[in-house]
């Protein structure tokens, strides 16, 4: 194959992975290998001088295939890139610099105007976004309204920590829908038409430049300080100098390879603190030459031993783990990756016996990249390693993947959702328990049943050995259960995952019948209909729930290991909110947050539901002129919409 046909190839590859990588599906290749075949690429190009005009060193980003596009104010061009520090030091010549992450989330524009947020736009191929303004009650890290009341432009990376991306994936049961990183998973969700569902993802915002403003504001520290003091989430940064770049490189790095990142980054960028001799430079392929340049890390890889698979069971899949003779990679001893499932085992070629090279993807997740050398077969387990029940393979209609499973309905396992319930701050409380953990307790045999967990202490000597656990985190997780073992009722009905019982509704049942006549009629076999709020459906629930004998036994030995507070029964013949409804939309800042104002209202003998009807008295929104869909409900039926300032003047 000559270089032109290689390139014609290497573009096409890039191009099909980039378009599976921007629009949230299956990855085709690791950023490992797209970053080699970049590399390669650019090589061939400066070599031959054969560029197709689709290359992805001449084009930003790609575009999504949903939603409604509309064009760039400015092109939002990408950074051009470098593995070597004195690349940056020569770019930096002697200008004061400053460096920030280079955040690996999915890059939106932001437009004011007027004092509110009018436009929210991906990025896109740089000129061209896609407009996602629909959904900016559900990002987190700007705010809606701001002082300034000229025209503003704002570019950041919205992001999903790795906490959050671990705990969405291992409840995901549908394995067509997992995601390879946090990365893929914002593109996905940013992609989605349900904003009830992209606020459960807590994607976060943070600003890395401000584009424009009417203002004069020269120094691009300065706009960034500006941007704070507005109410922006804003990328960490360090003023420094070329001279000074080898060191504050090294301590950044640092900090990544340390662990104590959640928020993903794939390198660091650098940009002049002079924004107008910035914008003097000129545009070369999709980079403007001196608007930043981005530092990636070279990737450091080990060469190890496969020592055996291990199988990991969460939700409905069953995961191999490679378990390899420990290396050091990046300052830390590496003995674990994730093989992801059957398909990468055998794209990788791994066998019984391997020899294994290994990564830290990003210097912080440890990924196997290839096989140097391999003998025989891995075999797939035919019997869970939970439960014990056979398994089977199912190849998924989205890029034929295949994935190992349980056919156990009532695994364990798959129940993983309900265990992070019952231990969440609005069940149980048990701080310790993430859901890493409890997948990890699960797979060892250590629970299978809400009480076990009250057990754990059976089993410390084992978890103080497990990886990620010491003396002292296992300490603080036993306290913290037994803690947790005097608990308010609302808390407790909601940790029993109860079908369309919540907060809310435990409220409802605890405030108006207690908890003692709560159990005395689930024992009789009465309904919950006539409490205010719960209705028929929700009652049946309940009964239904009590019926199944494995849940009458778990509540049962619940009740064995935890004592329930002792809550007085309010007096609701009183109060400045006694019979009124409200409904409460939009940011609040009287009260820390609408669960709060809520409190209030029901403290107060008042009811807040979710959306206007005829039944609603007030309409809270501190936004009272706009033309929310909530608004414009509350004028048909000529319900009053008050400030949240008027609310406190009037009720509180």
């Amino acid at each position: 194959m000559d270089k032109k046909q290689r390139i014609e190839e290497l573009v096409a590859k890039l191009n099909e992975a980039s378009e599976a990588y921007y629009n949230g599906r299956d990855e085709l290749m690791t950023n490992y290998e797209w970053d080699a075949m970049y590399d390669e690429l650019s090589t061939l190009e400066a070599e031959t001088g054969y560029l197709l005009p689709n290359s992805p060193t001449q084009t930003v980003g790609y575009e999504e295939n949903n939603g409604e596009k509309e064009a760039h104010e400015f092109p939002a061009l990408s950074l051009a890139k470098t593995k070597k520090i004195e690349e940056l030091q020569k770019w930096a010549e002697n200008r004061p610099i400053w460096l920030s992450w280079k955040l690996d989330g999915l890059t939106l524009v932001l437009t004011y105007d007027g004092g509110k947020l009018t436009k929210i736009l991906t990025r896109g191929n740089g000129t061209i976004g896609t407009n996602i303004t629909f959904m900016k009650q559900a990002i987190k890290g700007f705010p809606l309204t701001i002082k300034y009341k000229g025209h503003m432009v704002v570019r950041g990376e919205a992001t999903i920590s790795y906490t959050d991306f671990d705990q969405i994936n291992l409840t995901i049961e549908d394995d067509n829908e997992k995601y390879a990183n946090p990365r893929n998973l914002a593109s996905g969700t940013l992609s989605l038409d349900d904003v009830e569902k992209v606020k459960e993802r807590r994607v976060h915002f943070y600003a890395f430049t401000l584009v424009s403003i009417e203002e004069e504001i020269p120094s691009w520290g300065a706009r960034m300080d500006y941007l704070e003091k507005e109410g922006f989430s804003v990328v960490e940064r360090e003023l420094t100098s070329a001279e000074a770049l080898p060191e504050v490189i090294d301590r950044w790095t640092k900090k990544v390879e340390s662990g104590e990142m959640d928020i993903p980054v794939d390198g660091l960028t650098i940009c002049y603190d002079d924004t107008e001799y910035a914008a003097t430079g000129s545009v070369t392929g999709h980079h403007a030459t001196r608007a930043g340049i981005a530092f990636k890390w070279q990737d450091v890889s080990a060469e190890t031993e496969l020592e055996y698979i291990e199988w990991s069971c969460a939700a409905s899949t069953i995961s191999p783990v490679a378990v390899f003779q420990p290396v050091q990679l990046e300052g830390t001893t590496v003995s674990r990756a994730s093989l992801c499932n059957i398909s990468e085992m055998e794209r990788l070629g791994i066998g019984k016996r391997s020899t294994l090279e290994i990564i830290k993807a990003n210097k912080i997740i440890p990924k196997c990249i290839a096989v140097k050398k391999s003998e025989g077969t891995f075999e797939i387990p035919e019997e869970c390693p939970v439960c014990h029940a056979k398994t089977e393979i199912r190849v998924s209609p989205r890029g034929n993947t295949k994935t190992l499973h349980c056919t156990n309905p009532d695994c364990t396992a798959k129940h993983v959702k309900k265990f992070t319930r019952f231990v969440s701050k609005s069940g149980m409380d048990i701080d310790g328990l993430s859901i890493q953990t409890i997948v990890k307790f699960i797979n060892e045999g250590f629970i299978s049943k809400f009480s076990d967990i009250y057990h754990l202490s059976r089993h410390v000597d084992v978890i103080k050995g497990m990886e990620g656990f010491g003396e002292k985190s296992c300490d603080n997780m036993i306290k913290a259960i037994e803690k947790s073992r005097k608990i308010h009722p609302v808390n407790f009905i909601y940790a029993l995952c109860i079908p369309m019982i919540g907060v809310d509704a435990g409220k409802k049942i605890v405030n108006t019948i207690g908890m003692d006549q709560f159990l005395e009629r689930l024992s009789q076999g009465e309904g919950f209909d006539d409490i205010a709020g719960i209705g028929p459906e929700k009652s049946n629930s309940i009964l239904l729930w009590y019926q199944h004998p494995g849940n009458k036994e778990t509540l049962e030995e619940l009740l064995k290991e935890v004592t329930l507070e002792k809550v007085e029964l309010p007096n609701n013949k009183s109060g400045k909110c006694l019979g009124l409804t409200f409904v409460i939309t939009g940011d609040v800042h009287h009260y820390k947050n609408r669960d709060e104002f809520k409190a209030y209202v029901e403290a107060e003998g008042g009811k807040v539901t979710g959306s206007v009807t005829a039944k609603t008295n007030y309409l809270v929104n501190n936004d009272v002129s706009s033309g929310s869909s909530k608004n414009q409900k509350a004028k048909q039926l000529g319900i009053p919409i008050i400030s949240e300032d008027e609310f406190v003047q009037r009720f509180g």
